[in-house]
């Protein structure tokens, strides 16, 4: 599997904001993609729970307003808002933290184009922000609309295989660096202090591609 690192990079497009959330301060992270397909066909995608493992992770629960998910391996959480094709929210819980994630997508009906927003919503501590930067959760979502843009470009599901295959390889060590760096410009485009920032970057790009733990 081959990936042009530097062009599926250039395709999202990052914010960092810090806004508040229940009388505190949280850090807001922003990746947006367009692609080529319908809205309809891009919301199916996204919220379909016998789709989803065509392109991210197996999941399991109730997709309704209410209702609780989980992701095999990784977060769960519960359905706050459902408004079908244009957004969803949900709680994203994982190590015994809540966040938020919010999706809206926009597009014409009928014509072959549509945007996907994705917004990660957490209260970050200090330490953690200074360590990683918004690199520790947007590199990840980085990495998995290259995998949306896999399955919606091919119409077949992405090959796990593969996938832990490309993730040792130089094209995916390029996207993580590629992908940090951007995340570190969006940061200091938020108001972040440019040397912080990338220094963040080095060490979330380090831990994405195992670089820490091959140092220990």
């Amino acid at each position: 599997m081959h990936i042009d690192a530097i062009t599926k990079a250039g395709l999202v497009t990052r914010a960092v904001d810090t806004v508040d959330r229940d009388g505190k301060p949280a850090k807001l992270v922003t990746a947006g993609r367009t692609y080529a397909t319908s809205i309809d066909d891009l919301w199916d995608a996204v919220t379909n729970i016998e789709r989803i493992p065509r392109w991210f992770l197996p999941i399991t629960g109730d997709l309704r307003p209410g209702g609780r998910y989980q992701l095999e391996g990784n977060a769960e959480g519960e359905v706050l808002e459902c408004d079908p094709p244009r957004r969803f929210e949900i709680t994203w819980e994982y190590g015994g933290e809540i966040s938020w994630v919010t999706v809206e997508l926009t597009g014409d009906p009928g014509t072959d184009e549509a945007h996907l927003e994705l917004r990660h919503l957490a209260h970050v501590p200090d330490d953690m922000w200074h360590q990683y930067g918004p690199g520790a959760v947007g590199i990840g979502w980085d990495l998995g609309l290259i995998g949306l843009d896999l399955h919606l470009t091919s119409g077949e599901d992405v090959d796990p295989e593969q996938v832990r295959n490309w993730e040792s390889a130089p094209d995916a060590r390029a996207f993580i660096a590629e992908s940090s760096t951007a995340w570190a410009e969006a940061s200091i485009a938020g108001g972040n202090d440019p040397e912080a920032a990338r220094a963040s970057a080095e060490r979330a790009t380090s831990f994405y591609t195992g670089a820490d733990s091959a140092d220990e």
